[in-house]
């Protein structure tokens, strides 16, 4: 196995560095036991991994407060445990049982959580992103310093509602972040075959949309960014861009081979760039932590997602009941 590349420096404290190796690992090894499920036949119908991209979202996190938003795609497990939902209620959910945040109907693409302000979860792609202007419009016309974090694929960027919805949050100055997610081969083709423009973030230009490219591969430099954005929309001037350039190691979902691409080219990203390796250097360099340390973290983790698995097999399929149930909000939207 190739070195990781030196540490940098960093200003983050050691129980923040923890924080964010802990996160990471429990998505991943989140992620590793729902691959596992899919194998068995316990998870049906799509499934996407978050492996590789985990600096993404848990970088994001630490730069929101209470009250914020955040909405994505169908790559959304990760987004899930980021923002503190259940690993139970997720697990359970991926596996249709009535114990998920879905009550088994929603799946791997459709969850939601009120408490957590996570408005999911959507199958069709680039749809979630005028859904997450909304939301970002509420919070305007509540008067709040909210944000929304609207997260999004480099392929999802092809599509044309995204710059309708660029236009509309430009022009009322929403408090929304637009995320684009770029782990460089949407579903399958590569940036470069299906984009004339390298850095995705400068499209927003058009539209007087700040933004930048960030390394998403680094949770500090996205932890950055992240607290660079939120400042720009919490002061009142309208939307902001970070394009994410980070990694899935696994195919766009359980179905892909991902033969568009050498085993090499992923082994050499796994080796040199990976988020949580680069962590766990920089708290054993810094002597954050020892050996030990980490270790316990790796067995919380590890009893923590076991755990969720076992949740899940246990919790029953929902009664054919459920079909009828949550067709019709119950309370009124100004009222939520």
């Amino acid at each position: 196995m190739a070195a990781q590349k030196p540490t940098k420096k960093t200003n983050a404290s050691a129980e923040e560095l923890k924080a964010y190796y802990r996160d990471m690992l429990l998505i991943r090894r989140f992620e590793e036991k729902a691959g596992q499920l899919y194998g068995m036949g316990l998870i049906g119908g799509f499934c996407h991994l978050y492996i590789g991209q985990e600096a993404v979202v848990v970088g994001l996190e630490a730069s929101a407060k209470e009250g914020d938003s955040r909405i994505t795609t169908y790559r959304d497990h990760g987004h899930m445990l980021a923002c503190g939902m259940n690993p139970d209620g997720v697990m359970a959910e991926l596996t249709g049982r009535e114990g998920g945040y879905s009550r088994g109907k929603g799946g791997s693409m459709h969850m939601f959580s009120k408490e957590k302000k996570f408005y999911g979860g959507h199958g069709i792609v680039g749809a979630n992103v005028p859904l997450g202007a909304g939301i970002a419009f509420a919070d305007k016309y509540k008067g709040n310093d909210n944000v929304t974090f609207t997260y999004f694929g480099d392929g999802a960027a092809n599509q044309g509602q995204v710059y309708e919805t660029f236009n509309m949050a430009a022009l009322w100055k929403l408090p929304v972040i637009f995320i684009i997610e770029n782990n460089q081969y949407a579903m399958g083709t590569s940036q470069q075959r299906s984009t004339s423009s390298a850095e995705i973030w400068e499209r927003g230009k058009a539209f007087g949309i700040p933004g930048e490219a960030v390394d998403g591969m680094d949770v500090l430099a996205v932890k950055d960014a992240g607290e660079r954005a939120v400042k720009h929309c919490r002061s009142g001037d309208g939307p902001y861009i970070l394009e994410i350039k980070t990694y899935r190691y696994r195919g766009h979902s359980m179905s892909d081979p991902a033969k568009y691409r050498t085993r090499e080219e992923v082994q050499k990203m796994r080796d040199e760039r990976d988020p949580i390796e680069q962590v766990r250097n920089i708290l054993l360099d810094g002597k954050h932590a020892t050996e030990d340390d980490l270790k316990a973290i790796d067995k919380e983790i590890k009893k923590i997602v076991n755990d969720s698995a076992e949740f899940a097999k246990e919790s029953p399929e929902p009664a054919p009941e459920e079909l009828w149930t949550d067709i019709y909000a119950t309370e009124v939207p100004q009222e939520a």
